[in-house]
């Protein structure tokens, strides 16, 4: 987890300021389009565009955004190369959103492993929109955990090794395995501690526990590590 608390809220200056977002499209029909719905919502402004990812990685690291919505496919350097390097060497990095075309699209799940906290898609209607980036902003939950889940199953490869789920469980606590299982079903922190009986503060913990012991930045990748290892069978 990279200088954020997963599922908590913001205090101080951030509990008060607009989200920071950067837009990073090559159609700028998409871009103004993008700028509009946002740019309307009162805790929301749009402090950078871009047109291919070359400019995005520059732009996004001077403007230091909360949340990128990055199209997948970019001349120059495309979506995918863009997310990595954003996410390198940035010690408060934003939450990547990529948008994209085809939900199935194996671009896609390449960019969530790459460290995106979800993607969109480019026919979303603007309350689709205003939501998905309110939601990757707190990351508290997946953003459209079912399209996630397949995606994973779809793209994770072969099963894993037993050796390789022993090695998580083994690196995990016997909560903290709920709690991922519970995660990748697409609960947030809330409904987590109402299904385990336990306090939204104690699911924080555990949530953070599981993102330092699998070495991932978010939920996100989380769910993807935890298919891609085995510990979660398709289905």
């Amino acid at each position: 987890m990279t200088g954020r608390d997963d599922g908590g809220s913001a205090s101080g200056d951030d509990a008060i300021r607009p989200l920071r977002i950067v837009l990073a499209d090559d159609e700028r029909m998409v871009r103004t389009a993008l700028r509009a719905i946002l740019g309307a919502e009162a805790d929301m402004e749009v402090v950078g565009e871009a047109a291919t990812g070359a400019e995005a990685v520059p732009l996004i690291r001077a403007l230091r955004p909360d949340v990128v919505l990055m199209d997948v496919r970019m001349p120059e350097i495309d979506g995918i190369r863009a997310t990595e390097q954003v996410l390198t060497g940035m010690d408060r990095p934003p939450r990547i959103v990529v948008v994209t075309t085809f939900e199935n699209d194996a671009y896609v799940y390449e960019a969530l492993r790459a460290g995106a906290s979800g993607f969109l898609l480019k026919r979303s209607g603007a309350e689709d929109l205003v939501q998905a980036v309110r939601l990757v902003a707190r990351s508290d939950s997946l953003l459209f955990p079912a399209a996630v889940r397949r995606l994973a199953t779809e793209h994770a490869g072969r099963r894993a090794a037993e050796d390789t789920v022993r090695a998580l469980r083994a690196r995990l606590s016997e909560r903290e395995r709920a709690v991922l299982r519970l995660m990748t079903a697409g609960m947030t922190n809330a409904e987590i501690a109402e299904r385990l009986g336990v306090g939204p503060a104690t699911v924080k913990t555990h949530v953070a526990g599981v993102l330092a012991k699998l070495g991932v930045r978010d939920r996100t990748q989380a769910v993807i590590a935890a298919y891609e290892c085995g510990f979660v069978r398709p289905g």
